[in-house]
């Protein structure tokens, strides 16, 4: 069997190869007629595009996590913003390539001297997508007044309205009061914030400057929606102005969107997006049942592959990535993702910060990573909350936690329970995962009873669950993990302020779910989203996370970094730190295959 070390060697040259092989290869573009159903999905036009770019056929993905809502101000796990991304729009997006701010709905915007005002100049001839909920049946044109709709809808309170406080709270004039207000029903006046000057000009005025508005204009919660569709569907809307139409599907384990022939984007070369006819989502049980439908054609890509399972198929496989072109294509890449456990702070023993901090310092993160995770980590979470994936921020300026037995030890006696002695029994609520979660939990559990005498359980709920009781504080710790909302260290401060906790624990934290309040960190966190520069603002940051970090209220395991494998005739679709993944740019080219094209030059 190869090292790691040597696998890590043998993975770079296979991905030197793949990276130089050329890619002006002759193309024989398969005619695509297809039968007419409805005009939101399919054409029996034949369909070519400029640049070698192919029209057509069905991209193949798989999750371990199904939905949970395509509701824009509930969405908070990934797999649901996921597929949100590509049914809706805000007037903002990301590169896929880059992470880079492009235009979505807004084909331009300027920023005033004050850096308080944004005007956007949307696009003309988008037009949400086709349903029953508009006159005729015909998407109608979407207009400024749609901006106006969406945004006063962000700011309106409700009990599963879990992305005002992540874009709009303490940052737009009058979206605080607005919320406030329609606590008792709908205000009578307009948000004060946000003014249609035409209908394709918007403004939108802050409170005070914040460097990373347009970033937030990316979150689920700032997409457009049409007002017709939420009066029909509430809650259960999924219909928007993106490149894809949610389509219902006969099998449960399985979400279907089909192409949107009335959607307004090109690409560079001008031709009309998106390529794919189709995107199928299956939702498998298991990483490895993934991989499996993966290897036998079934997905044309899988991510966060485990370590060992990557050995053991460029070991068995290698001909598949050495073949001109090859079948896979193989990268790894560091993610704005980390993983901890959070502590409920709303009753013993977590209310007390020695236990906490006790636990922290109990855990051995450098043997998770290599004897659990088989070195399928960035890193071990000694730092801080935020990943070492922004450029600039440097993470090792924040002092987390080290394994220290001794010192763990001393915590817990001094928070009462010597040699664990009369600790109350809790438990870890970990989401259905796979294995990784539940192997991680038994080390940590080993290593928990080892270093400080103490028991701790562990239950296995769904996704749902897990997300449920983490918002009620429900659970004495429950296994976590954030994934950017956008390119910046606030995305993951954001969990920790205190803002956002409400008073009663009848109502739902989040972000914010571990219920954290410190008025220092609160002040060093505002100020550095109102900082002018952005080192102003990483400086401001950085004193908030070493507050946070002393105060333990999450356990910080270890930053990700990923593997990820595509079929070779997937093309356009790029990896990216946050796992932002758009689709409508993406296509299929089935006409290069390893067992059909000659050896290049």
């Amino acid at each position: 069997m190869l090292s790691i070390n040597l696998l890590e060697n043998r993975i770079h040259f296979i991905m030197k190869k793949i990276l130089f092989i050329p890619l002006s290869l002759a193309l024989i573009f398969a005619a695509c007629n297809t039968a007419v159903k409805d005009k939101n999905t399919t054409t029996n036009i034949k369909r070519t595009a400029k640049g070698d770019r192919v029209y057509g056929g069905t991209l193949k993905l798989g999750e371990t996590d199904g939905v949970q809502t395509l509701d824009p101000y509930s969405i908070t796990d990934e797999v649901s913003a996921f597929i949100a991304n590509q049914i809706y729009e805000g007037l903002v997006k990301f590169d896929t390539k880059t992470l880079k701010i492009i235009p979505a709905i807004a084909d331009k915007w300027n920023i005033d001297s004050s850096g308080t005002v944004y005007t956007f100049h949307l696009k003309k001839g988008i037009h949400f997508q086709d349903d029953t909920c508009f006159a005729g049946g015909k998407g109608r044109e979407l207009k400024a007044s749609d901006v106006l709709y969406s945004f006063e809808k962000l700011c309106t309170a409700g009990p599963n309205n879990f992305n005002f406080s992540s874009t709009f709270k303490d940052n737009v004039v009058g979206a605080d009061k607005y919320f406030d207000d329609s606590k008792t029903g709908k205000p009578s006046y307009d948000l004060e914030g946000v003014k249609v000057i035409d209908d394709y000009t918007v403004q939108i005025k802050l409170l005070h400057p914040n460097s990373a508005f347009l970033y937030q204009l990316t979150n689920p919660g700032a997409f457009i929606i049409a007002k017709e569709a939420y009066e029909d569907y509430g809650n259960k809307i999924r219909l928007g102005t993106g490149a894809f139409v949610y389509a219902d599907s006969q099998n449960p384990n399985e979400i279907l969107l089909k192409r949107n022939n009335n959607y307004y984007g090109t690409d560079t070369l001008g031709n009309q997006l998106p390529f794919l006819d189709s995107v199928k989502v299956t939702i498998f049980a298991t990483k490895r049942s993934e991989l499996a439908a993966f290897q036998a054609g079934q997905t044309d890509r899988i991510l966060g592959l485990p370590a060992e399972s990557i050995k053991q198929i460029v070991e068995s496989e290698i001909s598949d990535f050495q073949k001109q072109p090859p079948k896979y294509v193989l990268d790894r890449i560091p993610e704005m993702v980390t993983q901890y456990y959070e502590f409920n702070l709303t009753r013993p023993p977590f209310n007390d910060k020695r236990v906490r901090q006790a636990f922290s310092y109990a855990i051995n993160r450098d043997k998770i990573i290599d004897e659990v995770l088989k070195g399928e980590a960035y890193g071990p979470g000694i730092n801080g909350i935020c990943p070492p994936t922004f450029s600039g921020y440097d993470i090792t300026n924040i002092k987390g936690y080290k394994h220290d037995a001794e010192k763990a030890k001393k915590l817990l006696a001094e928070a009462g329970y010597p040699d664990g002695k009369n600790f109350p029994s809790v438990k870890i609520e970990l989401n259905s995962g796979g294995a990784k979660n539940t192997n991680v939990a038994i080390e940590i559990q080993k290593e928990l009873q080892e270093v400080l005498n103490v028991n701790v359980d562990f239950e296995v709920v769904s996704f749902e669950q897990s997300l449920q009781d983490s918002k009620y504080a429900k659970a004495s710790i429950v296994r976590s993990a954030w994934v950017a909302d956008y390119p910046d260290p606030e995305t993951f401060l954001s969990i920790l302020y205190g803002g956002n906790v409400p008073t009663s624990l009848d109502k739902p934290s989040y972000p914010n779910t571990t219920r954290y309040k410190n008025p220092e960190f609160d002040k060093w966190f505002e100020a550095g989203k109102q900082a002018k520069t952005m080192k102003e603002s990483y400086d401001d940051f950085q004193k908030a996370e070493q507050i946070a970090m002393d105060d333990a209220p999450v356990m910080v395991l270890w930053y990700d970094e990923g593997y990820r494998l595509m079929q070779w005739h997937v093309r356009n679709f790029y990896a990216n730190p946050m796992l932002y993944r758009d689709l409508s740019e993406v296509y299929l080219n089935a006409s290069i295959t390893p067992t059909n094209s000659k050896k290049s030059n």
